[in-house]
């Protein structure tokens, strides 16, 4: 293998950790339900329980992928801070452009779904799985069924649908590391090791 090979593996090892998606999809769908009032999360102390709860989730699976998998620092790169800072205003400037316009359209689903094919493009590429499920959530967003979105709950119903496909996608990713890395050799120590990609 060559460095740029060695590169590559340790790049799909960080970002194809993909169950870490999981708490952040749920916190998604609670922040989506905590806004609607729906059920359970119109108490006020039931959404940030959940937040503390994803927050710790995500820790201890972070533990058991740095355990498993070993960790990997990445390189700081210049392109890699401006595209958090695009991806950041696509985020925050598509919702209030939606709304801005009176647009039927859903304003998140629509600018998390560009933002994610994105990601995975420049990352480790677009699997038929990310196609399939960011694919489909701005497909969907884009359906002028969504009213007007200062009126109605179409911004948190796009908060959910979007947990729902971070959620989708992260374990899909979970697996393809899995099958790509499969269980560590017994031999290595990756516990305490620090691969930079």
């Amino acid at each position: 293998m060559d460095r740029k090979q060695i590169e590559a593996a340790a790049a799909a090892n960080h970002y194809l950790r993909g169950l870490l998606a999981v708490p952040f999809g749920l916190l998604l769908i609670v922040s989506g339900l905590g806004n609607m009032g729906w059920g359970p999360f119109r108490d006020l102390w039931v959404v940030p329980v959940c937040v503390s709860l994803a927050g710790l989730g995500y820790l201890l699976l972070t533990l058991s992928y740095n355990d498993r998998y070993g960790r990997v620092t990445l390189k700081a790169r210049a392109h890699m801070l401006a595209g958090t800072v695009v991806a950041m205003a696509v985020l925050i400037g598509v919702p209030v452009l939606v709304q801005v316009l009176d647009l039927p359209v859903n304003g998140f689903g629509l600018a998390w779904g560009a933002v994610a094919l994105a990601y995975y493009a420049v990352t480790v590429g677009l699997r038929p799985h990310h196609v399939a499920i960011w694919g489909a959530v701005v497909a969907a967003s884009l359906v002028p069924l969504w009213g007007d979105p200062r009126t109605t709950n179409s911004p948190n119903a796009g908060l959910i649908i979007v947990g729902v496909a971070a959620m989708a996608t992260g374990i899909l990713d979970h697996r393809l590391l899995v099958r790509t890395f499969g269980p560590p050799s017994d031999g290595v120590d990756v516990e305490h090791s620090n691969a930079g990609a």
